[in-house]
């Protein structure tokens, strides 16, 4: 038995040296591109260095008249966080002038039924219904919202001098429009940066998104326009001026997103830079929420996760190819080698993790057996290895660095691990987009939307994003900006400003709340008691309503409308679910307007 035992690990370590010399070749040429790109950046922060200003594009958009602005939402089965998405976004962006066009599909009811809500509720949110069922394609989706716009501008006398794309997780940066505008201003296609929101630590493959777009959004975004090539949309925060679009109209037989294709973010970078349009990436400076960038949660489930780099892959990596081949400059070219070559190069990273850990445990058995290590008698050079090796911990290194840069120390320690964990996830997207991709050209099908579960962060969590009270009450001519600062440098401990401006007569208690109402987006104002029901009051229990202050006062279209004079809370949300499957929606009223409320109907 001994014997045969022997016998079958010397074939497993022929068959591991077998693949080990062909592998350190791949790893060997691909880590010595990743050091070219890495020496690229590198000269080009020296040189902006040594020269004390920087690049062009890096100069901060300067004042001027704001754009009207188009944001496009393509939605499918997204009606559970489509609402908090437009209500955060409306309260939390700096900015007047834009509206929102939000697509979805005729057999999709409850999305249709949130945004429908969401059109009656604020007058900058518009209703685009594809004229066939769905899913199609985001691309498809797109364009039907372009035409809804367009209808709006015939109807109302106007045009939109830009167009952005979002999705329905999006957190859009208070400043993000601001800046949209002021590019857009000399460049054609604008993209600000896009950033996953930290998770906790069990969340690794989520983590694993912040590790990568860290390095992406940092190295490999700046290095596409330092290079010249193409600049691509990256799907989201991605602003294109008007006249860019037309161009693609022009040249696309109307088609401003191409239907067929799973990455018309991709896809329309490319065609724009083909077409001689200027493309920007606005690039990371400052630090944590003062980044401009836009913001949102990504997939933390490893099906969730492979099923959405499926659709990056297909379409990035096999459409583009069957699509545009390798045609074009030196650097488009080269750049298209970047995006394709993890068709290879993601299983071969997860067979060098196989094989590493082969080597590691044989050789670690070896040693406590006291025998000859059984790869040490294949003849691969030590320095071959060991420059491969080399070459992966410079480009850890360097990930490790960027994670660091976006989301600390703590965080970036855990680079390594979450290498591997996105090794296995980027194989098996790999795998599963060649054969959806061959099956498709096969049997002659259509390649479809491959939706992803979104989710939106909580209200709790949204807090730092949006506008500061003060901010509003001045703004909105409430109260002097003066008189703010006062009142915050002699805030008593454990009151707030809202209150205290209250107590000492500056504002009254109805400004305070039309404020409240601005800010976090909730619809605020005073209810009468003769215009509830009283079985509806009494939906949730009295010591629910008295213990957390909200009181029922509708039910319509699956909703719970609860009046508050708090802004709710998660733990409140949570509570009020344990009674029911309503969906919940809070209206603000001044406390003085809940206390008669609760004592005339509970």
């Amino acid at each position: 038995m001994i014997s045969a035992f022997a016998s079958w690990v010397t074939r497993l370590d022929g068959l591991a040296a077998g693949c080990l010399f062909p592998a350190a070749v791949a790893i060997l040429i691909s880590g010595l591109d990743d050091l070219a790109l890495d020496a690229v950046c590198l000269w080009a922060w020296l040189k902006t260095r040594l020269a004390k200003q920087k690049p062009e594009y890096t100069k901060p958009p300067a004042d001027e008249p704001e754009k009207q602005i188009a944001i496009y939402v393509p939605l499918w089965h997204e009606h559970v966080v489509i609402g908090g998405m437009v209500e955060h976004n409306i309260a939390a962006i700096n900015y007047d002038n834009y509206h929102f066009f939000i697509g979805a599909y005729p057999n999709d009811e409850p999305t249709l039924d949130a945004v429908r809500d969401l059109e009656a509720r604020f007058p900058n949110v518009h209703l685009a219904v594809c004229p066939h069922d769905g899913p199609t394609s985001k691309a498809d989706c797109l364009n039907w919202i372009y035409q809804r716009m367009l209808l709006f501008e015939e109807h109302h006398h106007t045009r939109f001098e830009v167009v952005m794309t979002h999705d329905a997780e999006d957190l859009i940066h208070p400043e993000a429009l601001s800046h949209i505008s002021a590019y857009a201003g000399d460049f054609d296609m604008v993209q600000i940066p896009v950033l996953p929101l930290p998770t906790p630590f069990p969340s690794v493959v989520h983590s694993v998104y912040c590790d990568e777009f860290a390095e992406w959004q940092i190295k490999d975004m700046p290095a596409r326009q330092l290079m010249g090539s193409f600049v691509p949309s990256n799907g989201v925060g991605t602003g294109f001026k008007r006249e860019a679009l037309e161009k693609l109209a022009s040249a696309e037989h109307n088609l401003i997103f191409e239907p067929t294709s799973l990455t018309e973010d991709y896809e329309n970078g490319l065609r724009l830079h083909k077409l001689g349009c200027s493309q920007v990436f606005v690039p990371i400076t400052g630090h944590d929420q003062n980044i401009v960038a836009t913001r949102e949660f990504f997939p933390q489930t490893m099906r969730s996760a492979i099923r959405q780099r499926t659709r990056w892959i297909t379409g990035i990596a096999l459409q583009s190819w069957e699509r545009h081949g390798w045609r074009g400059t030196w650097s488009q070219v080269y750049w298209f080698w970047r995006d394709r070559k993890g068709l290879f190069g993601n299983p071969l990273s997860l067979a060098s993790n196989l094989l590493f850990v082969y080597g590691v445990s044989t050789w670690i058995a070896a040693r406590l057996l006291g025998i000859p290590w059984g790869l040490a008698r294949y003849s691969v050079h030590p320095a071959f290895l060991a420059s491969t090796l080399a070459i992966q911990a410079i480009q850890t290194g360097v990930r490790t660095a960027c994670t660091f840069r976006l989301y600390g120390a703590f965080f970036a320690l855990g680079v390594p691990v979450r290498s591997v964990v996105g090794n296995w996830i980027n194989s098996a997207a790999t795998l599963r987009a060649v054969y959806r991709y061959l099956r498709a050209r096969i049997l002659h099908e259509p390649l479809v939307w491959l939706k992803t579960e979104h989710a939106y962060p909580s209200r709790t969590a949204l807090v730092e994003h949006k506008r500061k009270l003060g901010e509003i009450l001045a703004g909105s001519t409430y109260v002097s900006e003066i008189d703010v600062q006062e009142a915050l440098d002699t805030l008593p401990q454990g009151m707030r400003l809202g209150e205290y401006l209250v107590k000492l007569g500056k504002i009254t208690e109805e400004e305070l709340y039309e404020a409240l109402s601005l800010q976090q987006s909730l619809p605020a104002g005073r209810i009468e008691p003769w215009s509830i029901n009283r079985n509806v009051a009494r939906a949730l229990p009295r010591h629910v309503v008295r213990t957390w202050q909200v009181l029922p006062f509708r039910i319509a279209s699956g909703n719970l409308f609860l009046a508050s004079p708090e802004i709710p809370s998660d733990e409140v949300s949570r509570t009020i679910r344990g009674f029911t499957r309503l969906s919940l929606r809070f209206h603000l009223i001044t406390p003085r307007n809940f206390d008669e409320l609760t004592e005339k109907l509970l």
